[in-house]
């Protein structure tokens, strides 16, 4: 039988700040596209237009999220 034990407080001060850097970087990488995933930005240019602006783009204000994530839901 085998037995395997992980003892993260012994690693190696150097290797410890590494792991911490790239575990950063991650979170900001995965942050940084959930906010380009949510097109939250454009949402808010589109409902921030007036009905007739909105009409102008053969839009009514009940579209808009469609309108933003056609390209994934609505083909």
């Amino acid at each position: 039988m085998a037995v395997f034990t992980t003892n993260i407080s012994a690693t190696p001060a150097r290797l410890r700040d590494w792991l911490k850097s790239v575990g950063a970087a991650l979170a900001v990488g995965f942050e940084a596209h959930a906010h380009r995933a949510s097109r939250r930005d454009q949402i808010e240019v589109l409902e921030a237009k007036t009905d007739e602006e909105l009409s102008l783009m053969g839009l009514r204000r009940d579209d808009i999220v469609q309108h933003v994530y056609r390209d994934l839901f609505y083909r």
